[in-house]
């Protein structure tokens, strides 16, 4: 374990509070980081992964002796040296062929992660369509009831959704969406395994519509992942309640009588007091006088007068 260092300048003070907890984090960092043997087909999943996620990811390139499953300690020390709470290290074995291990740090401790193999892979520069900018956040959908109901794939889905969510932001433009990733559930085997899970990218293309909205077309970018879920390590009690515990400044202070529906609209409970409408000041009104009731019309003078003259 690396000990805080003390800053001996304002540049090293600065790059210290810049690690230090915060109300609203950083984004986050991801390793990408080598194993000892690799083949061909992790190192190109590795690479085209390491391109969706830049900025925000340091690349190793050398090798490592390195088995998040077995030993904690490689990882822990990579991700409080680089800052970052995410990883991803490639790997490939007899026992494992094409292993791919996904996971995440907390307080720079390993809180979960799950181990891939990856069954087919084509590349981008496979495909030839145009790529996506550096730094765009993709739209992400994921299809089959699995993901809510398979405990495997519904972590697989949380780490998927954290490693390529970037920076919080509060509106995105339309123009802004320029790739898209799916990721399907397959059919669970005869015994109830966990199904071959497809990853798929695609770039957007907006063209008029005739309408306000435009119409989206999706063209295959890479990489085109077949991935197979093989071990999965859950997060302690513990770990799981400080990791997603909010900050007091960040909780939303709940008003009375204002409730929002699922659309996001909201709505609003006036409560009135009892209303005396005979008390109402309606003098300056000249239709709504109390007297006007009582007194005689005109014609029932005349007709009143003529009578008592007979």
């Amino acid at each position: 374990m690396l000990l805080k260092p003390k800053a001996k300048n304002a540049r090293a003070k600065r790059f210290l509070v810049n690690r230090d907890p915060k109300i609203v984090e950083n984004g986050k960092t991801a390793l990408f980081v080598r194993g000892s043997t690799t083949s061909q087909v992790i190192l190109d999943t590795l690479k085209d992964l390491y391109s969706l996620r830049k900025p925000d990811a340091i690349n190793f390139t050398k090798k490592n002796e390195i088995h998040p499953f077995d030993s904690e300690t490689s990882i822990e020390f990579f991700a409080r040296k680089n800052d970052s709470s995410l990883f991803a290290v490639g790997m490939h074995s007899k026992k494992r062929p094409h292993n791919l291990v996904l996971g995440r740090t907390f307080n720079y401790n390993i809180l979960d992660m799950i181990e891939l193999g990856v069954e087919r892979c084509t590349t981008m520069q496979q495909f030839k369509a145009q790529t996506c900018a550096i730094g765009m956040k993709p739209l992400m959908i994921f299809n089959g009831e699995a993901f809510n109901q398979n405990e495997d794939l519904v972590r697989l889905k949380s780490i998927l959704l954290d490693f390529f969510r970037g920076e919080a932001a509060d509106k995105v433009s339309l123009k802004g969406l320029e790739y898209v990733i799916t990721v399907t559930a397959g059919p669970a085997g005869a015994n109830g395994e966990t199904g071959l899970v497809f990853f798929r990218t695609y770039t957007t293309t907006l063209k008029k519509s005739g309408t306000r909205q435009p119409r989206v077309e999706l063209e295959e970018m890479g990489p085109s992942l077949d991935l197979r879920v093989r071990r999965v390590r859950q997060p302690t009690e513990d770990m799981w309640k400080q990791a997603i515990k909010m900050p007091r400044e960040l909780k939303v202070v709940k008003t009375k009588n204002i409730s929002r529906d699922g659309l996001g609209d909201k709505y609003g409970r006036i409560h009135v007091g009892k209303q005396e409408i005979n008390k109402i000041q309606t003098r300056k009104v000249k239709a709504l006088k109390k007297h006007l009731d009582d007194k005689p019309s005109k014609k029932q003078k005349t007709s009143n007068d003529m009578a008592d003259s007979d």
